[in-house]
């Protein structure tokens, strides 16, 4: 269980930095404002889905009192 949870926490955190570099890569390029707030807000969502994961692995596996 903690291997499978090291897993999404690391998927977590890889898919919040391409989200991330995409919506800088778009506005570096000179896309759409609209889909670099869209990409911004998803970098958002998923940054609080890897902290709430990391959170929960440290409340679950971390040491013991």
């Amino acid at each position: 269980m903690e291997a499978a949870t090291n897993i999404l926490i690391i998927l977590a955190i890889a898919a919040t930095a391409v989200i991330l570099f995409m919506g800088l890569w778009n506005m570096f390029k000179g896309g759409s404002g609209n889909t670099s707030q869209k990409l911004m807000r998803a970098r958002v969502i998923m940054q609080a889905i890897a902290v709430a994961l990391l959170m929960a692995a440290l409340f679950f596996f971390g040491p013991q009192r």
